[in-house]
């Protein structure tokens, strides 16, 4: 049995390329440092004094940064190639970091972050691009799936560091976070070699293509409208999650920590398995309908349970599942719209539908707690994901292909 597991994970892990363990190695480290953002509410409102609606109002700009930053981050990808945008993003989130450290005023902390923003997130589309360059089409799924291994390793270490060296002093946060983004640059110099230009691969007739444009592809904005929906959905763990354990749970910080930290475990145990076992058997909006679907239940489970604090550890296992089947299928679907000269921009409108559910996400989980309570909350966050559902059906193929095809 054990030699069975082990011959299983060989054969998950077997076949992805060099770089991309490299670039692995590098959001891991980049993602270890993530300290900022987490306790960034927390140290506007205690350490400066902000109101709770400046703290607010600076975190939606923070989200308007990241919005501009993956648009130019993609144009710019495609037009300079993927290995500079990454490289220079990362120094320069860094320096950012320690300058935001220094910010005391409002009007100050405004502008910095919102700079902040933009050179930060304009990684995340050139980062796309340079897995789908440096991986093949029997490795690709895996490939993100393995990015996505390092980035959920790194969230977990950095926030638990973070509120270490928060209970000394919040300005190491900012010094630890910045260091961190130009470590993570410099390794990125040392292990692979700079390419530079927008890379021309050979097209693939077999797979199927968007248009010219992401922003003229139909079939894509529609997924992309999915994307967001999904992604208000998927965002409540990480903001109104936390405070129902705490109000309703009356969970401890540690044990809210602990059960979410089941995601994270999850996510590095079982999905390269998941996506190996399932990979190219059938088309990819159809696991991730499945993974809406168990989302949604995800989410009623705080209706249909009394809140007991097991609940909260079933809910991110059901959780967990559901993200396992959406997000490297989600990347997948993309890939597959995007050809070498448009590749950035394709990354980039997917991360835009991201960054636009992290604005939206608190902000109307918020409203509705506040004026009709969490269940019916709830109740709302599993009918978007129904909805949700039902659109991803819509694009599924009209007729069974075979398994190069069926996943477009």
């Amino acid at each position: 049995m054990f030699n069975q597991t082990l011959s299983l994970y060989k054969s998950a892990y077997g076949g992805i390329s060099k770089p991309i363990w490299w670039l692995a190695s590098v959001l891991l480290i980049n993602r270890s440092g993530t300290m900022v953002i987490p306790f960034l509410t927390v140290y506007l409102t205690f350490e400066l004094h902000f109101p709770l609606e400046q703290a607010g109002f600076t975190i939606t700009v923070y989200g308007i940064g990241a919005i501009a930053g993956a648009v130019l981050g993609g144009k710019l990808s495609d037009k300079l190639g993927f290995y500079p945008i990454q490289f220079w993003s990362l120094i320069l989130n860094g320096v950012m970091f320690i300058v935001l450290g220094q910010m005391r005023t409002f009007p100050q902390f405004v502008v910095t972050i919102f700079i902040l923003g933009m050179v930060g997130e304009g990684f995340r589309p050139a980062n796309a691009a340079a897995v789908v360059h440096y991986s093949d089409e029997s490795s690709r799924l895996r490939s993100y799936s393995l990015i996505r291994l390092a980035v959920n390793m790194g969230w977990a270490v950095g926030p638990a560091v973070g509120g270490l060296l928060a209970s000394f002093n919040y300005n190491l946060l900012f010094w630890a976070d910045g260091l961190t983004c130009i470590a993570a640059a410099l390794l990125l110099r040392v292990v692979l070699k700079p390419v530079h230009g927008p890379v021309k691969k050979e097209v693939k007739k077999e797979v199927v293509k968007g248009s010219g444009s992401a922003y003229r592809d139909g079939r894509y904005l529609f997924f992309i409208i999915l994307v967001m929906l999904n992604g208000v959905c998927l965002f409540q763990m990480f903001n109104i999650v936390p405070v129902f354990f705490k109000e309703k749970f009356l969970m401890s910080e540690a044990m809210i920590g602990l059960s979410m930290s089941v995601n994270g475990v999850a996510i590095a145990l079982f999905e390269m398995i998941l996506v190996y076992k399932l990979e190219n058997k059938r088309p990819d909006v159809l696991y991730i309908g499945y993974g809406v679907i168990m989302m949604g239940f995800s989410y009623l489970l705080f209706n249909i349970f009394p809140p007991y604090v097991f609940v909260a550890f079933i809910y991110s296992l059901s959780f967990t599942l559901a993200e396992m089947l959406t997000m490297p299928f989600m990347n997948n679907f993309w890939i597959h719209r995007s050809q070498d000269h448009n590749r950035g921009e394709y990354a980039g409108l997917y991360t835009v539908a991201y960054c636009v559910s992290t604005i939206v996400a608190p902000t109307l989980g918020a409203y509705v707690v506040r004026h009709l309570g969490y269940a019916n909350w709830w109740y709302t966050v599993a009918a978007i994901c129904a909805l949700t559902f039902f659109g991803f059906r819509l694009l599924l193929p009209k007729r069974a292909q075979s398994p190069s095809h069926n996943s477009h």
